[in-house]
């Protein structure tokens, strides 16, 4: 096999459709707009979400609340998760990734205080809860934040 016997299956393209070419074509005249009417017309239609004149969807529709654009994700992890790490190491959101412990850091990670630790630890995250500091402090670990 050449790449000159290569040709694309059958039915796979087809021939671009001219409009407005004579009677003959089939798609003369009016092409394929029909007769009259504002969508037979240069420009013609209605804008996204027009009905006609009945109220839209989008403005029957009741609104509430709204997105606050300052808002921040911080991605929650209780204390037992920190146990994959080894005794003195320390714990960053790059490690946390490194490991597979989370995915995607978001906008930072905060530590909660559910589970056991068992390890000593030097954690440097976003944010901890007090349970949680107070866990990885009796062990002899440290939390240092980052801003």
């Amino acid at each position: 096999m050449n790449l000159s016997d290569l040709k694309p299956a059958e039915g796979a393209k087809s021939k671009r459709w001219r409009v407005g070419r004579g009677q003959g074509s089939g798609n003369g005249e009016t092409s394929g707009r029909g007769q009259n009417g504002q969508k037979a017309r240069s420009g013609g239609g209605v804008r996204l979400g027009f009905e006609g004149g009945q109220m839209p969807l989008f403005r029957r529709l009741p609104k509430r609340g709204f997105t606050n654009r300052n808002t921040k994700e911080i991605v929650a992890l209780n204390v037992d998760r920190l146990n994959v790490f080894e005794d003195g190491e320390t714990v960053t959101i790059a490690s946390l990734v490194e490991r597979g412990v989370i995915s995607n850091p978001r906008d930072g990670v905060k530590i909660l205080g559910n589970g056991k630790l068992e390890k000593k630890l030097t954690v440097q995250v976003t944010a901890v809860s007090a349970g949680a500091k107070a866990k990885i402090e009796e062990l002899g670990g440290t939390v240092a934040l980052n801003d």
